[in-house]
């Protein structure tokens, strides 16, 4: 079976590191914490509600795997960042070039190292996140639903990290770019739907009334949300624990029709299926374009179409 030399060398040396341990040991703490945050919270309601205080312990499960997934976002980038960054710094990325890997294979070796080492960090953490499942009644299937949407934030944020890697020079100047393309995800994609909002609301205190047209098409401009990471997690687990979808629930507060694509994509697991797509199909762009830029021979055509 083939295995990636990078990642099979840095698994390696950071199984032999007190730093991963020091690592799981923080990841856990912080699970730990909000663990206990949430159990008191949920025998604080418990007392004033008829429900049994177990049957409540099924919310455990959004609260920590929403933890897990906001750490991830947060640690996969950085360590991905300084992938390529790290290497010209410490003057060893001329030498990782010279050897049989291709560029795309050094690429996916860096970032499928960011991807076990994160998935490490939530395998170490099934334990607690069993307690929903066994005291708490969901099924089963919903823990592996979460494995792969930890594996999915991860390939999204390794990949969003390891092409700001390849486009700067240094380690710190990646990690800011990369937390910058976060922004453009998570605020970018929410700022044609704002604009809708606004529109409609200058047009029911101007006119009385929204146009027909506006209100029968403008349910569309939600499709731009689709690449927005909190809408997806937002769907993801409104679906789970409510079964109804959040993307739907804002289209009809907002007073429109639901017409054209929106119609098919708010109607049972639609929306997550394509987000997904989506958001493999971007993590793979940034993938190749990181491969070519650290393309040696792509150097060496521009330098020979000067001559």
């Amino acid at each position: 079976m083939y295995l990636n030399p990078i990642v099979k060398k840095d698994v390696k040396v950071q199984a032999r590191s007190m730093k991963i341990c020091w690592g799981v040991f923080a990841y856990e703490l912080i699970l730990a914490l909000v663990f206990f945050l949430a159990m008191s919270i949920i025998q604080g309601e418990s007392r004033y509600s008829t429900s049994n205080v177990y049957s409540a312990m099924v919310w455990l499960y959004p609260v920590l795997a929403v933890t897990q997934l906001i750490i991830l976002g947060l640690v996969v980038p950085v360590r991905t960042a300084s992938a390529i960054s790290g290497e010209k710094e410490r003057q060893t990325f001329d030498i990782m070039m010279t050897t049989g890997m291709s560029p795309f294979s050094v690429i996916m070796g860096k970032v499928m190292t960011a991807i076990v080492q994160g998935m490490f960090f939530v395998v170490a953490s099934m334990p607690v996140m069993a307690l929903s499942f066994i005291i708490g009644g969901m099924s089963w299937a919903y823990l592996f639903l979460f494995l792969g949407i930890a594996f999915l934030v991860s390939l999204f944020a390794a990949s969003i990290g390891i092409l700001c890697s390849s486009l700067c020079k240094k380690s710190i100047s990646a990690v800011i770019m990369s937390y910058v393309f976060y922004l453009l995800f998570f605020l970018g994609t929410a700022v044609p739907l704002i604009i809708y909002w606004i529109v409609v609301a200058n047009l029911e205190y101007s006119l009385g009334t929204v146009p027909q047209f506006v209100e029968s098409y403008g349910a569309n401009i939600y499709l731009f949300t689709l690449l927005n990471p909190a809408v997806y997690l937002a769907e993801f687990f409104a679906g789970i624990m409510a079964g109804r979808s959040v993307v739907s629930s804002m289209v009809s507060s907002m007073g429109t029709q639901n017409k054209g694509p929106i119609v098919l994509l708010t109607t049972g697991y639609w929306w997550l299926i394509f987000a997904t797509i989506l958001f493999v199909g971007v993590s793979f762009l940034f993938l190749w374009i990181a491969s070519k830029r650290i393309n040696p021979i792509k150097g060496q055509r521009r330098k020979g179409g000067r001559r």
